[in-house]
């Protein structure tokens, strides 16, 4: 993302002159550690890209790309413990690190701080902007308990996951693109429009991201191709095969669920190919990345939307 790469910058920067206490070390340590893995940044480039359509200059966009941020963090760091996860972004988690006690501690005291950054603004805008916030992490929530849920049931239907993902990831995007709309002053129509933008490219960031996840070039995606087929995750492809295929296939799935980790992953891959399951998820990604740019289309704005275009078709078709 070459041409995002001085505000990605920016945000860096501001991220990292956050004023965490000194004391105690232990509650403070881990989360200057973490902040410090760095990420792609996604979600602060959307708010940021979103208030430039309302000529806000990038500095006072800082303050509320950089809450987003910080709550994403923290749900990452209570995800990794819930994951028993010992790796985040090629280093030691924070519950490997230190322990779990002081990650779910550290993790709190980040999604507070996310929330005072936005005490940078004026009383009108930080109402709205935390009132998003707010709904926004509670639906986050949601959506990481029925993900949970769905590894103990063996029936999940479409709509089941794409609520899930929409409610785990995607409002989130949405909520970034939204803070965008807010910090600019646009109106409640080309707020709602710029929030549903995110929501639609985020669940078409996930499928794209379950795709590449049987289906990429692992030197590309930086990481076991087959990882959630291994883990018998419900994933749109899982959960469009068991609801289509024939029952000859799904004998075959079940035979395949039980063989080597080689075996297991190239046989399914095949079946999801055979029986147009990789067709059906791909098609599925593209429409909901069309219903995206159509909900941008709507936004009133004074300034050109083709930077958020740009990043938008970026990150859904990215092949890593």
């Amino acid at each position: 993302m070459i041409e995002y790469s001085e505000r990605i910058a920016a945000i860096e920067q501001h991220l990292s002159q956050w004023e965490f206490p000194a004391e105690p070390k232990n509650l403070y340590d881990p989360l200057r550690y973490f902040i410090a893995i760095g990420g792609k940044r996604i979600r602060p480039l959307f708010t940021v890209l979103s208030a430039e359509l309302y000529d806000i200059p990038l500095k006072e966009a800082l303050a509320g790309a950089s809450a987003l941020e910080l709550f994403h963090n923290f749900t990452l760091i209570h995800d990794d413990i819930m994951d028993k996860a010992p790796v985040r972004r090629g280093l030691t988690t924070v519950h490997e690190k230190w322990n779990a006690n002081v990650a779910i501690l550290s993790g709190d005291v980040l999604m507070i701080h996310a929330f005072q950054a936005l005490a940078a603004y004026s009383p009108d805008t930080f109402k709205q902007l935390s009132n998003m916030l707010n709904q926004t992490a509670i639906e986050v929530c949601i959506g990481q308990q029925m993900d949970m849920d769905f590894e103990q049931i063996d029936a999940v239907t479409e709509a089941d996951y794409i609520e899930m993902i929409r409610l785990k990831t995607s409002v989130l995007l949405g909520c970034a693109c939204a803070f965008g709309g807010i910090i600019g002053g646009a109106n409640e129509p080309s707020i709602n429009a710029l929030y549903r933008f995110g929501e639609q490219l985020g669940i078409a960031f996930q499928i794209q991201d379950d795709i590449l996840d049987a289906f990429g070039d692992a030197t590309k995606v930086g990481k076991q191709v087959g990882g959630d087929i291994l883990s018998d995750k419900k994933t749109i492809l899982y959960t469009t095969f068991q609801s289509t295929a024939s029952e000859a296939n799904k004998a075959e799935f079940m035979r395949l669920s039980k063989a080597s980790d080689d075996e297991k992953i190239t046989g399914i891959k095949r079946l999801y190919e055979a029986s147009g399951v990789l067709e059906y998820c791909t098609k599925k990604q593209q429409a909901y990345q069309e219903q995206a740019m159509n909900y941008l289309a709507r936004v009133s704005c004074i300034q050109p939307k083709e930077n958020l275009f740009t990043l938008a078709k970026f990150i859904t078709n990215r092949t890593y």
